[in-house]
């Protein structure tokens, strides 16, 4: 069923030819003036007459939106479907409007003006620090003071790292390591007392410290071994096939006083930048000219310089050859002859004293020995040097059946040096087994220099010994050792002493008021098995009451802890042994430490002597 409405029909042709004669009026050029064209010349066409704003019934005729758009500038020329295409418009026009019309902008302006006030008040009534505030690299804003003291202190504990610096060189340490303690609590509180001065270019806190001067100054004592730099005494260097000077130069060394002085002074800085220059004192070099000692230093460089390592309970000797260019910086100006420069000789000696510790980690070079004796090599001009390795104490896991006394000849230590290592311990008490005992050192043995080409093997199983020189046999005999109840203690030892006569006793024959004494000819003294009391290779003994034994009974135990040979024996032995000759003693218990010590044990099972115990 159909609806005539004819009003509303009519009304709609009505709009269709008003729109319809508008776009008439616009497309119609009207003339500039209303008399009739002068022949010649053009008429000048204008737009349709328009009233002003202002005028009564009348309206600025609209410009098409691409005309809009080109008036502000905006450029945009976008697809005219899809939700980008109108995101677009809808931008462009809001933008025109906020230009166009003073009353949006006060309009915006006011909006951002009450949200700015609502983030102030929310910030203030909750207590929170304003925006764009800082410290330690911690961002603040927007936190309580209890929450900004916790990130604080985080930072502070993990993260916060002060920088040492002495001109191009650094050392990353903890805060704490060097004594600075931060106030998180007070520097949460200024950090909110900084208000909106953060607003717009950000504001930093400085940190609230303490310094601890007692840990400051441990820790730059303990790291002066790092930052001193010793003045650098003329030396040498090839330059191609020629050995040039290098002269002397200035060291500096750090002022731990100072440089906790200038901490102290503003220890915010410190915390702020995270960093503290070192007071560094220079020093001059005691020798600043290479040219008296080239010659020299010519004559020992341009040959190989050999480095030897000489293990006296092995008798073993490892070989190391420097290249020229790391011997040449060993080399400095002396006081009157050419000498050692230490540091980069001690890095080297470190490399073969932790492939030594690979090897057996007991093992290690003494630096100050060693340089004493590299330092010995250079100033003589010799172009070799022996360097004692030595050894470390050592642990001992207890075993079942164990003892302090036989631990200590397993390990060729006396008992007494047992007891000083373990000072804790109650060797009355029977030892557990896995307990650790702490084995002390076998250089104690040891304390005189090694003579390393002679060395004395005695074997307590078949009583003999041996004399070795450069590696070849020059005595062998049999001898008497040390009773079960005073038994001569295995080990490696060597030459102390020297007595033509010397006197020993035992407890044995002490009496109510003495103790009985005897005499022993060609005496010399190998280690002391209790403070004061040493035992040794001897010959003859004449005992208490004037009984003469001439070594007689050798081939069995017989003495009180002393290596006994026949008389004229004892005096070959004496005369050819120089202080500091090795003495290896083997037993059941102590294996051959030596090459040699296996050679004699082969002798005495391939070839063994008249007497020989089986």
């Amino acid at each position: 069923m159909e609806v005539y409405q004819p009003d509303r029909k009519s009304r709609g042709r009505a709009r269709e030819r008003v729109a319809a004669r508008q776009r008439k009026q616009m497309a119609t050029p009207m003339a500039t003036r209303h008399d009739a064209p002068t022949a010649g010349r053009p008429v000048e066409a204008r737009p349709p007459m328009q009233r002003s704003e202002a005028s009564v019934g009348y309206a600025p005729a609209p410009r098409p939106a691409r005309e809009r758009r080109a008036k502000r500038g905006l450029g945009l020329r976008l697809p005219l479907g899809g939700l980008w295409a109108r995101v677009g418009l809808f931008v462009s026009d809001v933008l025109w409007y906020i230009r166009s019309d003073l009353r949006v902008l006060l309009g915006l302006m006011a909006c951002a003006g009450a949200a700015v006030l609502l983030v102030l008040g929310i910030t203030v009534g909750q207590g929170r620090i304003f925006p764009n505030v800082w410290a330690l690299g911690v961002p603040l804003g927007g936190l309580t003071t209890d929450e900004a003291a916790a990130a604080l202190q985080a930072a502070w504990n993990e993260r916060v790292r002060i920088r040492l610096v002495d001109e191009d060189r650094e050392w990353d340490v903890a805060p704490a390591s060097l004594g600075l303690q931060l106030d998180a609590a007070a520097t949460a509180t200024a950090a909110r007392g900084v208000g909106l001065a953060g607003v717009p270019f950000g504001y930093g806190v400085r940190p609230a410290l303490s310094l601890d001067m007692l840990t400051a100054q441990n820790t730059l004592l303990n790291m002066s071994t790092q930052t001193d730099l010793a003045p650098f005494n003329a030396g040498y260097r090839w330059e191609g096939d020629t050995l040039v000077g290098v002269p002397g130069a200035n060291g500096r060394y750090l002022d731990v006083a100072m440089t906790l002085a200038a901490m102290q002074e503003d220890l915010a800085a410190v915390g702020e930048q995270q960093r503290v220059d070192l007071v560094m004192t220079p020093a001059a070099p005691d020798f600043i000219d290479p040219e008296p000692y080239l010659a020299q230093a010519q004559a020992l460089a341009s040959s190989t310089f050999l480095v030897r390592g000489y293990d006296p309970f092995t008798d073993e000797t490892l070989a190391w050859m420097p290249d020229r260019d790391t011997f040449t910086s060993w080399l400095e100006a002396g006081a009157t002859a050419l000498s050692l420069r230490e540091g980069p000789f001690a890095s080297y000696l470190d490399a073969q004293s932790q492939l030594l510790s690979a090897q057996d980690a007991r093992r290690y070079l003494e630096p100050m020995d060693a340089i004493e004796q590299m330092r010995s090599a250079i100033e003589q001009g010799r172009p070799e040097a022996t360097l004692r390795i030595r050894y470390r104490n050592s642990t001992h896991v207890v075993e079942r059946g164990d003892s302090g006394y036989r631990i200590a000849r397993r390990n060729g230590v006396s008992f007494y040096l047992m007891q000083q290592a373990n000072p804790n311990r109650d060797w009355d008490q029977t030892l557990t087994v896995g307990e650790e005992i702490t084995v002390p050192s076998r250089d104690l043995m040891l304390p005189l220099p090694p003579v390393p080409n002679k060395r004395i093997v005695v074997d307590l199983m078949t009583q003999q010994l041996w004399a070795f020189e450069n590696g070849q046999l020059v005595f062998r005999w049999l001898i008497s050792s040390g009773m079960d109840q005073a038994p001569t203690s295995p080990g490696v030892y060597q030459v102390l002493s020297h007595a033509d006569v010397a006197e020993g006793s035992s407890v044995e024959l002490c009496g109510d008021t003495s103790c009985g004494t005897w005499t022993m000819y060609w005496f010399m003294g190998i280690y002391e098995a209790v403070p004061g009391l040493i035992n040794g290779f001897h010959g003859a003994v004449l005992l208490p009451g004037g009984r003469y034994m001439g070594g007689g009974n050798v081939g069995q135990p017989f003495t009180y802890g002393c290596v006994m040979s026949q008389n004229d024996n004892a005096e070959q032995l004496y005369r050819w042994a120089d202080e500091g000759t090795l003495v290896e003693i083997l037993s059941s218990e102590y294996a051959p430490q030596s090459e040699l010590g296996r050679q004699a044990l082969e002798m005495a099972r391939m070839n063994p002597l008249p007497g020989q115990p089986a």
